[in-house]
């Protein structure tokens, strides 16, 4: 079985030459069990470009759409909006890992074919993330996608396997989990110029329709259950792919580039390390690589030490998203962070909703809001005092004055490290009547007997916390982060718990990714002897959940803190 996988990486191999890719200082082959293949440096690259690949190559919508045969069939589907890009790609997958001479066997040949996201885990592994977000968001996904195969992919896809008249087998439901999994796990964000991407289609299909998103067929992510997600520069909900560019969305135009998800063949081997040794360009006119419209690798080495591994960086994830969308987990992933919320149907079925929800809606409040790690630097308790920059100020608060000259701004604002929209919400959801009739009183001041002026958002917040300040918002707070943990430790046990798994565990590696079986033990380098058998997804799922508890314990610590300072300031 090994020499039929080292046949079909070296026909992999040969395709991409063939196919104008060039592997100027690297190779693809096989990295550890957990890993599955890999790119590593091969000799040193003068001008320190690894790999060269032509766009061409890549699968994108515009590839689907422009395919001699079942492009026309995509076509249609795409104008009547019964696909969007992502499910086009998604189609794509299926259909020519189906097709019998497909002209994408040996790319897709030396594709995984098993996953260590939460969607390919055993009911055992999935109960390693009882009571996290991840738990009850696998389950809905996982229900979403079968009920998508049953009422809309298999008649598809049959659809345009009968356009060539040819298939390896029977579609099913697993070859869709495929293609899904292969799709989220190693597509990239391409920026690509836009003439390029619509040389021919555009007047058929429109020059900005392949950036928009169709409504009635998705294959997102993220559930009804939310997941916490990164965020840009701006503060943004960030859930773009691979992206070597910070502050830019999909679909963005600038300078007449056009934003593409998309697969890059070679590429796409590339796994995730906190220290990338390499970063992907695009080379539109050929200046750095001699390849017209191009992707290539850069090598952030001046000198290879070597053969080593080529790694990128998937962009600063926390383990929730790592874990769901690529099926690894970090151990002290300094990006990990938690998320919070508060359910709006507690708001719905709370006294004074309407009143509430309206206020929420004016002051631009966010019912939940993501806790990154690096924030417990600048609170109450840093666990690391020596890289703390002085005077950082972790709070956005925009009400900063008192109408009556009363309340003042409270002592511990700079370490209060909770993002004000967020408190924003907490402080609204947990007014009594009492102190909405005085909200409503103080902005009634604003709006004036003749009512010619409506209060901003900035006045709204003003009087919310005139009337409350922060103590009610921080009880709220400490409430659900104690939910939280309660829910955690209900579903798995404790921290102190998952902290000794860690140290005695022996994970059981167990691939079949280019549809090899193989197990290994890996083991600590001293003498210890695990006493707990697992296998990588259990592992993974320990450590996601580990950290999961850990955030939660700290960031309870530093509201705690902060609502006993606001309470003996009478705040």
């Amino acid at each position: 079985m090994a020499n039929s996988d080292e046949a079909k990486l070296e026909l992999f191999l040969q395709w991409l030459q063939v196919n104008g890719a060039d592997l100027r200082g690297c190779t693809i082959k096989h990295s550890d069990l957990s890993k599955g293949c890999g790119l590593f440096s091969a000799n040193d690259a003068f001008d320190g470009v690894l790999l060269v690949v032509p766009l061409d190559l890549a699968i994108t919508p515009m590839r689907v759409l422009q395919d001699s045969l079942y492009g026309p069939e995509c076509r249609a589907m795409y104008e009547e909006g019964e696909v969007d890009d992502r499910f086009l790609m998604i189609l794509f997958l299926m259909v020519e890992r189906l097709r019998e001479n497909s002209s994408w066997k040996p790319y897709l040949d030396v594709l995984p074919t098993s996953f260590g996201n939460p969607l390919w885990f055993t009911d055992n592994e999935l109960l390693e993330l009882k009571g996290t977000t991840l738990y009850r968001a696998t389950e809905l996904q996982k229900n979403s996608l079968q009920s998508l195969y049953e009422n809309k992919v298999k008649k598809l896809v049959n659809k345009l396997l009968t356009l060539e008249g040819f298939s390896v087998r029977e579609v099913s439901f697993e070859d869709f989990l495929w293609a899904n999994s292969i799709f989220w796990a190693r597509a990239l964000n391409i920026p690509m110029p836009h003439a390029y991407v619509f040389p021919k289609i555009q007047e058929e299909v429109g020059s900005d329709s392949l950036t928009e998103e169709t409504t009635e067929v998705s294959t997102s992510t993220v559930s009804e259950v939310q997941l916490a997600c990164t965020k840009n520069e701006d503060g943004c909900e960030d859930h773009r792919m691979i992206d070597n560019t910070a502050g830019k969305t999909f679909g963005s135009l600038k300078q007449e580039t056009v934003w593409v998800e998309g697969l890059v063949p070679g590429v796409d081997f590339c796994n995730h390390d906190l220290k990338a040794m390499a970063t992907w360009e695009v080379d539109e006119i050929g200046s750095t690589t001699g390849v017209p419209f191009s992707m290539y690798l850069l090598s952030a080495n001046s000198r290879s030490s070597g053969i080593e591994e080529v790694s990128i960086s998937y962009g600063n994830k926390g383990n929730e998203e790592l874990l769901y969308l690529y099926g690894f987990a970090i151990e002290n992933n300094p990006d990990d962070y938690l998320m919070v919320h508060y359910p709006l149907e507690a708001i719905q079925n709370a006294f004074f909703s309407d009143l509430k929800l309206q206020l929420l809606e004016v002051q631009k409040a966010e019912m939940r809001c993501l806790l990154p790690r690096k924030l417990l630097d600048h609170g109450f308790h840093p666990p690391n005092t020596s890289n703390i920059k002085e005077n950082v100020v972790c709070s956005n608060r925009t009400c900063n004055y008192s109408w009556s000259g009363q309340r003042k701004l409270p002592s511990y604002l700079d370490k209060l490290i909770f993002p004000e929209k967020f408190i924003t919400a907490l402080r609204t959801i947990s007014m009594q009547e009492d102190e909405l009739m005085q909200v409503s009183s103080l902005l009634a001041e604003i709006v004036g007997p003749e009512e010619d002026k409506q209060p901003t958002d900035i006045d709204v917040q003003a009087a919310v916390w005139e009337t409350c300040g922060d103590s009610g918002a921080l009880q709220l707070l400490v409430d659900l982060l104690q939910k939280k943990m309660m829910d955690l430790e209900e579903g798995t046990g404790t921290l102190d718990s998952d902290t000794k798994l860690l140290k005695e565990v022996q994970v059981i590696e167990s691939t079949n990714t280019n549809g090899s079986c193989q197990e290994s033990a890996s083991r600590e380098s001293d003498d210890r002897k695990p006493q707990n058998l697992m296998s990588r997804n259990q592992w993974s799922s320990i450590v996601y959940r580990h950290g999961q508890k850990q955030l939660t314990s700290l960031f309870l610590k530093e509201a705690e803190h902060a609502l006993q300072l606001s309470l003996s300031e009478q705040n």
